[in-house]
């Protein structure tokens, strides 16, 4: 695979697309989950180098929430959907009635199945969104979750990857209930595909040069 630097603006453009679709669908299947309107919002697209996505979270010893699946099919790789601990209680509270939740007390199955569902929601929104557009054959793993380091919860995915520069799509995503648009809840999708997916992803889009 020759560098991932070499990618263009038309790249990073149906990168945006597939993510504004895959956050569309991710809006509407919360919104019946929660029988209310939420809103999503995928404010930044990039390809990020290990360092750079350390950096977006807050270096490798910040602690976040972590939901992680890894992708099957014909283009392999692994998938983290990352927030600060206190947006994920914060919208985990919301979803289960319960304001006590917290990740500092005793494990609450309930709402640690919660957030697993959340993570399943937005990470089977854009897998789909991106099966749609490259008519690959993607599906995910059962979710797992993880509250730790974010260096030591993406060190797992990142063991292919180091071979080929440690690159990933990194997908900034706001989530907001319509009523309370100031109240956004904002994570990041790590897109971490096996060393020869990036090449069979943008093969299957039909743009050459990688």
């Amino acid at each position: 695979m020759d560098d991932i630097r070499n990618l263009t603006g038309m790249h990073i453009d149906i990168l945006r697309e597939i993510g504004n679709i895959g956050a569309g669908n991710a809006a509407t299947a919360l919104s019946t989950l929660l029988n209310k309107k939420i809103e999503m919002a995928v404010p930044r697209v990039q390809i990020a180098t290990f360092a750079e996505m350390m950096e977006s979270i807050g270096g490798p010893e910040q602690i976040v929430a972590c939901v992680y699946l890894r992708i099957e099919g014909e283009a392999p790789g692994n998938m983290f959907f990352v927030l600060p601990p206190e947006q994920a209680e914060r919208f985990v509270r919301r979803m289960i009635g319960d304001d006590s939740f917290s990740f500092q007390g005793e494990a609450h199955e309930l709402g640690c199945s919660a957030l697993q569902e959340l993570g399943n929601i937005l990470a089977g929104s854009y897998l789909s969104a991106l099966a749609d557009f490259t008519r690959l054959n993607l599906h995910p793993s059962v979710p797992a979750l993880a509250v730790d380091m974010i260096g030591a919860v993406l060190s797992f995915g990142l063991l292919e990857l180091s071979r080929v520069g440690d690159y990933a799509i990194l997908i900034d995503t706001a989530i907001y209930d319509e009523r309370r648009p100031d109240e956004s809840i904002n994570g990041h999708f790590f897109l971490l595909p096996d060393p020869e997916s990036f090449s069979t992803i943008f093969r299957a889009l039909g743009v050459d040069g990688l």
